[in-house]
């Protein structure tokens, strides 16, 4: 039986336009998400969302945008599948829900937001199994800073402090180490290297 392709949410800020190095940067984050084989899945709207849509869509990929009705935009027009839900609430836990993995790319408090929660999610085990890739150095400081505080407490039980979120220096890295663990974590290739 054929298994459906990921989900990689994106989470990123909605300032960057054509043209701005971000822009270009979440482009070919969902050019090469597409290129893997992944469905894209972010907040629809501008900015770091429609780059990494409108990269996903002209490298053939498909793409899901989840929107909120508090907010008067539309999703953009790269997204293939609108997902209207009523509150920003619904939607950042949609955006998480949907996703198999996720990319953080550069952003402001929402990006952070939605960043922290997932990190929580895992650590707390209520997610598993769920890579997440920060874009760059970007995030650096700020993972750092959380893993210095909390120490081992943010990981999973039995895992180093690194095992939940890996820094990607480019989107290329980004969706290959996104690849190679779905690859390494299929039900079946689990079991066969265990035995």
């Amino acid at each position: 039986m054929k298994r459906s392709p990921a989900i990689i949410t994106v989470f990123g800020s909605s300032h960057p336009g054509p043209g701005d190095a971000h822009y270009a940067e979440a482009h070919a984050l969902g050019s090469a998400l597409a290129a893997k084989g992944f469905v894209v899945c972010t907040g629809g709207y501008a900015g770091v969302m429609e780059a990494a849509s409108r990269g996903a869509k002209e490298a053939g990929g498909r793409t899901i945008g989840i929107t909120a009705k508090s907010f008067s935009s539309r999703a953009n027009k790269w997204v293939d599948e609108e997902i209207r839900v009523k509150t920003w609430r619904q939607r950042l836990f949609e955006l998480v829900r949907r996703g198999r993995g996720y990319v953080a790319c550069r952003g402001g408090t929402g990006t952070l937001a939605e960043l922290a929660i997932v990190w929580e999610m895992l650590n707390k085990g209520i997610l598993h199994e769920r890579p997440i890739v920060a874009m760059g150095e970007f995030w650096r400081p700020a993972i750092e800073c959380v893993r210095e505080a909390e120490g081992r407490r943010v990981s999973a039980p039995g895992q180093a402090p690194e095992a939940l979120i890996r820094i990607a220096r480019s989107p290329a890295g980004a969706a290959s180490y996104l690849a190679a663990h779905f690859e390494t974590n299929l039900p079946g290739r689990r079991r066969a290297q265990t035995k």
